[in-house]
């Protein structure tokens, strides 16, 4: 992939892009033997740059893996002194990749390992706001208050007080519930200790979600690579998410009784067939073109009489003249 030189000088060690691109102002910097000006682009892995007349060294091709860690593994490279093993004991490639962001040791879910620094940055700078997404299993079903002080974000014991979350009940399972959270922040423990503060015993936390990248059906140590379609998701930030809706804090939302209305709801089409077989005809009254009043429909027998604005009838008498205002 094509990027600013100054970029790829940065990242080799060549100092800052400011500096990098003073090197390049100054002419000491050349692609496949041409010199380099300011917003040429180059490729790596591929194209030959060089720094006073020293080619730089190869860098490696950028590796985007995405992995589901088990319990028990540490979101690390290594972990010297600890026996336990790490996400890069799982992942069995020659490039140096490195875990965005991390999952404690008892958490479980997605994680997403690279050696694109740009990448790894856009995804865990607070800035960015990217959304991870988890499942918690709780041990007790929680209440509205629970839920919202949730949503709303906490003061934790060493007074940090957490970012507003998208939090709503799952389903239940025994005595406990699932749970779906959503954060725009990656403090360490994070969802551990809003639950402990507000009263919720954590058994199991599962990240789903990292940005658009997804959990998948990926099994515990199972990894991949990313798509194509993947990685540019990631890198545009564009968020897809469900729409979720909020609970009100004293709205007592009952699923099967809304499931039950709107089962016995009474339709067109059902009450068409436990009546008359036959759809009533519509009843409306013909109008007049003049004044829009209904106009009066003759009996059995009779014939339409025209109305007195119409003029007398042939040969008949003639309207009656009204009589003049008598004055008091």
């Amino acid at each position: 992939m094509e990027e600013r030189v100054q970029k790829i000088l940065a990242r080799a060690g060549y100092g800052s892009r400011r500096s990098c691109e003073e090197l390049i102002e100054q002419g000491r910097v050349k692609i496949n033997g041409q010199a380099a000006i300011l917003g040429s682009k180059a490729d790596a892995t591929k194209d030959k740059i060089t720094v006073d007349g020293s080619a730089i060294p190869q860098a490696e091709a950028n590796v985007y893996i995405a992995l589901h860690k088990p319990r028990g593994v540490i979101s690390a490279v290594d972990a010297p002194g600890d026996p336990r093993p790490t996400v890069r004991d799982l992942v069995q490639v020659a490039e140096a990749v490195y875990p965005v962001g991390r999952l404690d040791v008892e958490s479980e879910g997605l994680i997403l390992l690279t050696n694109d620094g740009e990448l790894t940055n856009k995804l865990t700078h607070p800035r960015f706001g990217h959304q991870k997404e988890y499942r918690v299993l709780v041990a007790k079903h929680p209440d509205d208050d629970q839920l919202e002080a949730f949503r709303r974000g906490v003061v934790l014991e060493d007074g940090y007080k957490t970012s507003p979350a998208d939090v709503r009940v799952e389903t239940t399972q025994g005595k406990g519930s699932w749970l779906n959270v959503v954060l725009r922040e990656g403090r360490k423990r994070q969802i551990r200790e809003t639950c402990a503060t507000i009263g919720l015993p954590v058994v199991r936390i599962v990240r789903v979600r990292i940005g658009t990248l997804r959990l998948g059906d990926l099994k515990p140590r199972e990894w991949r690579h990313l798509t194509s379609g993947e990685l540019r998701a990631l890198q545009e930030g564009k968020e897809t998410t469900r729409p979720t809706r909020r609970v009100a804090p004293n709205e007592k939302f009952n699923r099967k009784a809304v499931e039950q209305r709107t089962e016995h709801r009474p339709t067109s089409e059902s009450r068409t067939r436990s009546g008359d077989s036959q759809p009533r005809p519509r009843t409306g009254t013909n109008r007049t073109p003049s004044t829009g009043r209904p106009a009066s429909r003759p009996g059995p027998g009779q014939t339409s009489r025209p109305s007195s604005r119409q003029g007398p009838k042939p040969g008949g008498r003639p309207a009656a003249k009204p009589r003049p205002k008598r004055n008091s």
